[in-house]
């Protein structure tokens, strides 16, 4: 195609159009379905990425920001002639300033790389979805995960952004400090935008001590309400949990065949404190095993090695593979919804008697910690519009008890069809920001919003 040979040669060494690479950036790691983009474009600098926006503004082919391809509800499918910005190439640690506890990076560097690096600082980056996603794209869906209880997730750890909009105007967000209350919050605009709205070049974010004191435990218990009720407890006591995660039994099944390891197979909770002091430590410890026993716990484990420790988080993240593995030939629908704390019990229980009333296999676990699980559906192609039904009343009943319909996933195309329930008219003014800020809708259209 003529327009393709002028994206080649405005961007030369650059732009991909192998079938294999074309299916690969067309799909993500949760959606059913695939799809397949014109072509691949690897910029290095902003520049190239400003060169790639004007082009397709010039041409009206879409543009769907790429970082590790990791995500989870549709993001990446192209709607229609679209290319996909892997940023992978732009990967650069720019800046350490352990001083400020703060550290520059390119959008293509990964959590794992960026953490690997830190080494010898005595500082690391929390946030800590499973996926060795790439920052930028952790910060395009306001990612999260295990840690997110006692550090936030990444609207909390981004300080400040570069981005550049569809126009190729390139804007400068926020200030590397720790608040500020000079104008309108752009920054976290962008974040969570799923690249919608721009595509992020730079980020500025937050680092923090590594803890001096570290106690990891594993704590069993008779079912998934008790297991939900002692997390509401620790959390209600306001105790500086670092981790506190549920598995069912399904869950903990799943691992065992998948990493040969020998976990009771009962609901749990993995839980990890982190402290300066060893008193301290061992203060806080006591007391969330005193509310775990209180609550119904059958048996405590803990790690009682930092070798063990790293892999009982191994475990956790493993725990959507091993899933996978346990039903070979099925497809998987994963829910992500959130509820406030007081909630979760009634929300984990809803979700557990849901899947027995509608016949399904599923399993739940997720960061508790947080009000926020996920159940994994799996099913015989064929039965996959009956796992949509499955999602569709968890929302439904997530929403009626004030949560949300994805508290860490992002919307995608999955989630469109709840943002209505969920934000009433403030999703017109969602479309507005859309439309003032990609008029000619090349931003990943049709997602989101």
């Amino acid at each position: 195609m003529e327009k393709l040979e002028a994206l080649k040669s405005l961007l030369p060494g650059k732009v991909e159009t192998s079938p294999a690479e074309r299916r690969r950036h067309g799909k993500d790691e949760g959606y059913p379905e695939e799809g397949e983009v014109l072509a691949v474009v690897y910029p290095e600098s902003v520049e190239d990425v400003q060169k790639a926006l004007l082009w397709a503004g010039e041409t009206g082919v879409a543009v769907i920001p790429f970082g590790a391809g990791t995500s989870l509800e549709g993001a990446l499918l192209p709607l229609g002639e679209a290319i996909s910005l892997d940023l992978s190439r732009m990967n650069r640690l720019l800046e350490v300033r352990p001083q400020d506890f703060l550290c520059v990076v390119e959008p293509g560097l990964t959590r794992k790389a960026l953490n690997e690096a830190l080494k010898g600082t005595g500082l690391f980056f929390p946030v800590d979805p499973g996926a060795d996603a790439s920052l930028g794209g952790m910060a395009a869906t306001n990612a999260s995960g295990t840690t997110t209880v006692r550090y936030g997730g990444m609207r909390a750890n981004v300080l400040a952004l570069q981005v550049v909009l569809a126009s190729g105007e390139v804007l400068e967000l926020g200030r590397g400090v720790r608040k500020t209350s000079a104008g309108y919050d752009l920054k976290d605009l962008f974040i969570g935008s799923e690249g919608t709205l721009g595509v992020i070049t730079r980020l500025t974010l937050k680092l923090h001590p590594l803890p001096e004191h570290v106690h990891t435990l594993r704590v069993f218990f008779p079912g998934v309400e008790e297991a939900a009720e002692a997390s509401y407890r620790v959390m209600a006591t306001g105790l500086p949990v670092a981790r506190l995660e549920l598995l069912d039994e399904l869950a903990m099944r799943a691992l065992n065949q998948y990493l040969g390891a020998s976990f009771p197979e009962r609901p749990a909770l993995f839980l990890e404190f982190h402290a300066s002091t060893k008193e301290a430590l061992q203060a806080e410890s006591a007391l969330a095993l005193e509310l775990m026993r209180e609550a119904g716990a059958l048996e405590v484990e803990a790690a009682k090695t930092e070798e063990e420790r790293k892999r009982q988080w191994e475990a956790r993240h493993q725990a959507y593979w091993a899933l996978v593995h346990l039903f070979p030939g099925h497809r998987f629908l994963i829910t992500d919804t959130a509820v406030p704390l007081s909630r979760l019990p009634e929300m984990v229980r809803f979700a557990q008697g849901l899947l027995l009333e509608m016949g399904l296999t599923g399993n739940i676990l997720g960061h508790v910690g947080d009000g926020n699980f996920h159940t994994l559906v799996p099913v015989l192609p064929e039965d996959y519009p009956k796992a949509e039904v499955y999602a569709e009343r968890l929302v439904q009943k997530a929403l009626a008890l004030g949560g949300t319909c994805t508290a860490e996933h992002g919307v995608g195309l999955r989630k469109r069809k709840y943002l209505p329930l969920e934000h009433g008219p403030a999703l017109e003014w969602m479309r507005r920001l859309k439309a003032l800020l990609d008029p000619q809708g090349i931003l990943n259209p049709g997602k989101v919003v």
